[in-house]
């Protein structure tokens, strides 16, 4: 965790070091993708880095605590603002900066000037034929002014961030790991992050290329993360598993996908409400704009990235509770929103408010998992608040953190 590569190795040719400290727990933290919405897992994070800061003093980082971030999309830049080293070597933005971040930028990213209010619903159909809704310029040059030269290989902790290949129609997943051994892995972030952010009809795919010592090189043709992977919170599992089965140091002794040795957190990006406004009877007639765009709604994209988070969420619940490590695994979702609060793109005042909102109010519900029969949101007994359930997090991520230090652990 916060390792920028130096290993706390206790393997040395294979064998046991006992002069090194050994991995008691693996720590991950994953964040959907969701456009504006990314204010609400914004506003978890600046609570769970405060919590962490009583306990650990106030230059404490979410990076600190973490072996992997994995995030998609909006979660993907989230995970960049954490992980990426500033000048004097520590995360770019605390967590309490992330959603100061939104509120100044996102309007420049998603501008929603008088026209597109008046004439929306035309344009949005227009849109989806003519190309994306937004030209993607604003963000491209934010994130390359931020992050200037900086590359993968240099996050203060591991990292994924998925993003879709058009090219070659798979998956790409960037990782802190496989940057440090292969330079054709090893992009800058700022096209990272441009990639795994191109929503399709809302933002223009990217291209860019990676050259080696060799004078190899590699073609990316990429759209939004989300198209793989919206929640990555499997990915992390399977890519810190791999590490595992491939005896990477840094996790010994834990055995690959031993839940109770896992400790893993993933927040959501809010789902709409159940409002039940599509039907199969309507949904029957539909063509390519009818599932691209259907009032106010794009169907097509909203389906299958809800899905597929939820399914994500589903399985892991499942796993971590048949292994008997329930408490090991926290997922923070609201599936209450409406109105211009579902969308990924309404970046006016109102709206932002309305986010922050949701996100402060979100930390005050009860820790829930989806019903796989119904979808909707179910209390888990005994787990208390979103709040409570953080608290108790902050404190297993510092001992984690305290271990490997040799430093005292907190009763």
């Amino acid at each position: 965790m916060g390792s920028n590569g130096k290993n706390n190795s206790v393997l040395v040719n294979g064998t046991s070091d006992p002069s090194r400290p050994t991995c008691k727990m693996v720590t991950l933290l994953s964040i959907d993708g969701g456009g504006i919405r990314g204010i609400i897992p914004g506003a978890v994070l600046a609570f769970l880095e405060s919590k962490l800061q009583e306990l650990d003093g106030v230059e404490a980082r979410i990076a600190d605590y973490f072996d992997l971030i994995a995030g998609t999309s909006t979660g993907g830049l989230v995970t960049t603002m954490l992980t990426a080293p500033n000048k004097n070597n520590r995360p770019l933005y605390a967590a309490k900066d992330l959603i100061p971040f939104y509120l100044e930028n996102s309007p420049k990213i998603f501008p929603q000037n008088a026209k597109s209010m008046i004439f929306g619903p035309l344009q949005s159909v227009i849109g989806a034929v003519a190309g994306p809704k937004y030209n993607g310029k604003y963000l491209r040059s934010k994130l390359q002014e931020l992050l200037g030269e900086t590359r993968l290989s240099e996050t203060l902790t591991n990292v994924l961030i998925p993003s879709f290949d058009i090219r070659l129609l798979q998956p790409t997943m960037f990782t802190t790991h496989e940057a440090r051994v292969n330079e054709l892995k090893n992009p800058l972030l700022s096209d990272i992050c441009i990639s795994t952010s191109a929503a399709p009809t809302y933002l223009p795919a990217h291209y860019f290329e990676t050259k080696d010592s060799n004078g190899n090189t590699r073609f990316f043709d990429l759209i939004d993360g989300g198209v793989a992977a919206n929640n990555p919170t499997n990915m992390a599992l399977s890519h810190i598993t791999r590490e595992i089965r491939m005896k990477n140091p840094d996790f010994y002794p834990v055995k690959a996908m031993d839940c109770s040795k896992y400790l893993v957190l993933s927040l959501g990006t809010g789902n709409p409400k159940q409002e039940e406004k599509f039907n199969a009877a309507a949904a029957a007639k539909w063509g390519l704009l009818g599932w691209l765009y259907n009032n106010g709604s794009t169907p097509l994209i909203d389906s299958f990235m809800q899905a597929g988070s939820d399914v994500v969420d589903i399985n892991t619940h499942i796993l971590f509770d048949s292994l008997g490590s329930e408490r090991n695994y926290l997922r923070i979702q609201d599936d209450t929103l409406t109105g211009d609060a579902a969308s990924v793109d309404i970046s006016t005042p109102e709206n932002m408010q309305t986010l922050i909102r949701i996100g402060n109010e979100l930390l005050k519900k009860p820790v829930s998992s989806v019903n796989i029969e119904t979808g909707q949101p179910e209390e888990m007994k005994g787990q208390g608040t979103n709040e409570e359930a953080l608290a108790r997090f902050a404190k297993k991520l510092c001992n984690e953190r305290r271990h490997r230090q040799g430093k005292p652990i907190i009763p």
